[in-house]
């Protein structure tokens, strides 16, 4: 019996007409969207979005500007004030003044969190990554401990300058993560749960029935209570990516209930098995759709660049760009032993 719930719960949507649906091109890519917006969780689970984080899409608005928090960021003078400023307050506080190597603070802040009792699944490590260039602009991506994924977003003309300006929004993001306000806690539970009632139009008793969207969306927010925004964001980017290659829409026609979903995927890291499903499935959707995927890959790297560029946490694109990359090179493998 459990063998066969496994089963329905796989990632894969299968071969047949099923599987060569092509994927949801510009599926939301955050927490981010208004209320009623829609979200990476409301088409496959009827789930309600929960309100705009603060900062996780970058700093918040300057005073004046009429933007929100968590809103996305404004002109990129403004973002690139917004970092700056968040990197001299965190250099001021920490190793007195004078210019600091933000490389080395955002290791040593990720170091102190460890040191200091934080859970972390894959240790301390901040890991780097050059996207392969002969000439400028040169772009960087750092992942920090747990998932979550920022670039390089200013025009950098070395590779040097491009590691920094990954770190500082890094570095930026992960001293906002730290505010009280960033924490799911029972008040921001109710809030959430009490706007989305508002924006659907539900009553209180759907928020109490877990086989509603809404009363799913406050299971999901109990189950990660205690936990920051990133975190919860790094839960999300599994939905997000379920979602946008139709993963849950194939659960449901499994008859998987919406709660064996939650369930099963909220305590699943995003891993290599997860991810080769998926690019089978893109296998299947390009032999039955010729260049489907070379258009998915091609607006996957639009939506990257768009939210680099924006400061904005870039997991979800950026699995979505490795997970077509490791398709397209599976079917040129394939095209190769059979010439």
């Amino acid at each position: 019996m459990e063998a066969v719930r496994a089963q329905r719960l796989q990632p894969g949507v299968g071969a047949g007409p099923r599987g060569a649906r092509p994927g949801l091109t510009g599926a939301p890519s955050g927490l981010g969207p208004a209320a009623g917006t829609g979200s990476g969780l409301g088409p496959g689970l009827g789930l309600p979005p929960p309100p705009p984080p603060l900062g996780l899409q970058g700093p918040p608005a300057p005073p004046g500007t009429g933007a929100g928090a968590g809103a996305v960021p404004g002109p990129p003078a403004v973002l690139r004030e917004a970092v700056e400023a968040v990197v001299r307050s965190f250099a001021k506080h920490t190793q007195g003044y004078g210019r600091v190597n933000v490389v080395e603070a955002l290791q040593e802040f990720w170091q102190m969190k460890q040191s200091r009792g934080a859970e972390l699944r894959n240790g301390a490590l901040v890991l780097y990554e050059m996207v392969p260039a002969a000439s400028p602009p040169y772009v960087c991506y750092v992942t920090l401990p747990g998932g979550s994924c920022f670039g390089s977003f200013q025009f950098c003309p070395t590779k040097a300058e491009a590691r920094r300006s990954a770190a500082k929004i890094a570095l930026m993001n992960s001293v906002f993560n730290e505010h009280p306000s960033r924490r799911i806690t029972d008040d921001f539970i109710e809030k959430s749960v009490s706007e989305a009632l508002a924006s659907f139009n539900g009553n209180r008793e759907e928020a109490d029935n877990p086989n509603t969207g809404i009363g799913a969306f406050r299971f999901m927010l109990e189950s990660n209570k205690g936990k920051s925004m990133l975190e919860f964001q790094e839960l999300m980017t599994v939905f997000q990516l379920l979602h946008w290659n139709g993963s849950l829409k194939a659960m449901r026609e499994r008859q998987c209930s919406r709660q064996e979903v939650l369930a099963h995927y909220s305590h699943r890291a995003l891993d290599d098995d997860i991810r080769n499903q998926m690019a089978l499935d893109w296998v299947n959707r390009e032999q039955s759709i010729p260049g489907a995927l070379s258009r998915e890959l091609a607006a996957t790297e639009r939506e990257l660049d768009e939210a680099r560029l924006a400061g904005k946490e870039l997991r979800f694109h950026k699995e979505k760009k490795d997970i077509l990359l490791l398709a397209a090179g599976q079917l040129g493998s394939a095209h190769s032993s059979g010439c």
